[in-house]
């Protein structure tokens, strides 16, 4: 990357800047499961669950609970443990999941992955195991760079003077940095330019270029735009202070995996940080051998006795855990073993049932051997007054509106059949309003859904009926 500074003279060759004008189209917001879940809803003196709070309501133990792991995740003191969430179908463990990674913040690695992904045609079991697990586990990267940092005061790609008929193409990118001290026109390659139209960079945003590397970061748009009109405005940042050239202390946060993938390439020097987060790629759909991890794994270590790295172990949620079989258990046993293991959350609904691969029963699925090593927290059904006010949080969350009798109906739905029937009714209600011109959902349109809507309970009566008639017809 050359460097030129401020001059007087202009290019002739200077492109006229396009601005391309996007419409704003009307955002469709689609509302997921667990939206109204924004934490564990714990009360900061006592340190208990709240009855209702975050959008959570009712499992006051189970929450409580759960604030206790994530105060341990916080401190660092748990690692390689695990927790399973245990309780009947509809009782809030995958909730509790979702509002322990709200708890622990987008510092803290969180990943979530369902029992059956294990099981792939492509990569073995193991290794998918393996893969969530450094997935889990992050890496805070601190290190002390030469940047250009500064507000965009001018972002002008220059074009080559010679035609080889192909069309002409950018010779180099002029680029204005302003400081609150000073500032400077950078000369940049057009590799850079490439970068810095990914990443949407124009006039008025601030942003940093890396001297060695030309790896460039838009930190957001400068505060003195504030007060413009801009819905797509993301953040507001303060101009930087000091010189355009200074060096600046830069956090990059990595995955154990991400740098498993990185070190996987043929090229880069392995075991060099700044190298490894330079060059992550996409996740490729091999297996990284356990030599390979394990001289990772060496590396990091002395990047942390050093302080240049901070490990941030994560939690791994496993639903229906029930779903693994007797060798991803043996697996695990050595997983959690290890001393760069994430906190692992487990969740069932199953009593005493097979373990799969073996012939033998046991609670949950689970084998003793497993068992001995969990956290057992258990969820319990909800009464009716909770089922009204979880059908209350996803009205108000879905931006729909019942009459009172209709919601006593889909309440008293909720309580007799299944909270998740009576969750999943809310959606045809109101497309049934809707047909009839009303948008407060009457009695007529809960009712109707009843009809046409079977629950669970209800489907199978009609199953085992149908199947009688079968039965009898064969026998005459």
């Amino acid at each position: 990357m050359e460097i030129d500074e401020p001059t007087n003279g202009t290019s002739s060759s200077r492109l006229a800047p396009i601005e391309e004008v996007k419409p704003t189209p009307k955002q469709i917001k689609r509302i997921a499961a667990h939206s109204h879940v924004k934490g564990l809803g714990i009360d900061p003196e006592t340190n208990e669950a709240l009855p209702e709070g975050a959008g959570f309501v009712g499992q006051i133990a189970a929450r409580t609970a759960a604030s206790i792991i994530v105060d341990m995740i916080r401190m660092k003191s748990m690692a390689g443990r695990a927790v399973l969430l245990a309780g009947p179908p509809a009782t809030g463990k995958t909730a509790i999941a979702l509002a322990m990674s709200h708890e622990l913040g987008d510092g803290v690695p969180f990943v979530p992955l369902v029992a059956s992904e294990v099981f792939s045609s492509e990569v073995k079991k193991t290794e998918v195991l393996m893969r969530s697990f450094r997935r889990a586990i992050g890496l805070r990267v601190k290190e002390t760079k030469d940047v250009y940092e500064g507000e965009v005061t001018e972002l002008t790609p220059v074009e080559t003077s010679e035609n080889s008929g192909l069309g002409k193409t950018i010779s180099h990118l002029l680029i204005g940095l302003k400081t609150a001290k000073g500032s400077k026109q950078l000369k940049l390659d057009p590799s850079i330019y490439d970068s810095i139209l990914k990443q949407r960079v124009e006039v008025g945003d601030v942003i940093y270029i890396e001297a060695n590397s030309g790896i460039v970061k838009r930190v957001g748009r400068c505060d003195v735009y504030a007060s413009e009109f801009d819905l797509e405005a993301d953040e507001f940042v303060p101009m930087p202070k000091g010189d355009v050239r200074k060096s600046k202390d830069i956090v990059q946060n990595v995955s154990l995996h991400d740098l498993d993938l990185a070190n996987s390439r043929p090229q880069g020097r392995q075991g060099d940080v700044t190298n490894i987060v330079s060059q992550l790629m996409a996740p490729k759909k091999t297996e990284v051998t356990d030599r390979l991890r394990s001289e990772i794994n060496k590396v990091v270590n002395e990047y942390i006795e050093s302080g240049v790295a901070e490990l941030m172990p994560g939690v791994l949620f496993i639903d229906e855990v029930h779903m693994l079989d007797v060798e991803c258990f043996t697996y695990l046993y050595r997983a959690l073993e290890s001393p760069m293991a994430p906190v692992v959350v487990f969740a069932t609904n199953r009593g005493t049932t097979t373990v799969r691969g073996l012939d033998d029963k046991a609670p949950h699925g689970i084998p003793p051997e497993m068992l001995d090593r969990l956290m057992i927290i258990p969820t319990m059904k909800y009464n009716e007054e909770d089922v009204r006010k979880i059908l209350a949080h996803r009205t108000e969350a879905e931006n729909v509106q019942f009459d009172e009798k209709a919601f006593d109906l889909l309440s008293r739905v909720g309580s007799e059949k299944s909270l998740r029937y009576a969750l999943q009714l809310i959606a045809p209600a109101r497309l049934c309003a809707q047909t009839c011109g009303r948008e407060i959902i009457d009695l007529v349109d809960v009712e109707r859904c009843t009809k046409l809507f079977m629950d669970r309970s209800e489907s199978l009566q009609k199953a085992e009926e149908a199947q009688k008639r079968l039965a009898e017809k064969n026998s005459k």
